[in-house]
């Protein structure tokens, strides 16, 4: 739980206040929408739990994304470890320290943009800071919401943080290399209880390690610039 909005308990920050928070961040957020779309720039707001792989992702990304123009904003609440690492294979990137704050807000990002010359991107990927409540609830004025969910984090995930898988235009699941030796994990669980929060989810099974779909997921992202991505069925599964 973070400091300046209490993350909704009206014991640390009244319901009223939180309310105004939420609506300033909006009014903020969609001047960043502005700014997003007299860019052309398709904008991500990758969220997920502290260990999900959304680091690796956008490193694979960089690797398999050809010619296209990537750049990244990256929250956490000390260190800008994973704009350094981004940025060593080819993204320019910012990283946002939040002090004690669990998520980035648009104020945040509104500030980002004016650090680096993000107008000449073709996708600017927000990976918020390793939260699976809060950053669902801050519009960032992103064009979508992706979720990466790993394997290793069991698949009551969708269940016990619905907020999150609700506002998902795509999950990702990620680290599935690993499933062999995860033999609790069932797979047809965690479809079933993604659908049972997010009904007819988009999902991708994504390994930054072999492979698995890294074309599905480049190919989604194109579609997303061209208007052609949204929910649907799942995708994934074999080698890319």
């Amino acid at each position: 739980m973070c400091e300046s909005c209490g993350c909704g308990d009206p014991g640390l920050v009244p319901v009223e206040i939180h309310e105004r928070i939420l609506a300033s961040n909006d009014e903020r957020a969609a001047h960043n929408r502005q700014h997003f779309a007299g860019a052309g720039m398709v904008a991500i707001n990758l969220m997920g739990s502290p260990g999900a792989g959304k680091t690796a992702v956008l490193e694979t990304t960089a690797r398999r994304s050809g010619e296209k123009r990537l750049g990244a904003m990256t929250g956490d609440l000390a260190t800008e470890r994973d704009a350094e690492r981004l940025k060593a294979v080819g993204i320019p990137s910012v990283g946002i320290t939040t002090g004690s704050a669990c998520h980035l807000d648009a104020t945040l990002v509104h500030a980002a943009l004016h650090d680096a010359p993000w107008n000449v991107l073709d996708f600017l990927f927000i990976e918020n800071v390793g939260n699976l409540v809060c950053p669902a609830i801050y519009d960032l004025g992103q064009t979508a919401n992706v979720v990466a969910l790993s394997v290793t984090e069991g698949v009551d995930k969708p269940l016990k943080y619905p907020v999150m898988f609700r506002v998902a235009e795509l999950v990702l699941i990620t680290k599935v290399d690993l499933l062999p030796h995860l033999p609790g994990v069932e797979m047809e669980e965690l479809y079933a209880n993604l659908a049972k929060v997010t009904p007819g989810p988009r999902i991708i099974e994504f390994s930054a390690v072999s492979g698995v779909g890294v074309k599905e997921w480049i190919r989604w992202l194109e579609g997303l610039a061209t208007g052609r991505s949204g929910k649907a069925a799942f995708i994934g599964g074999a080698s890319s």
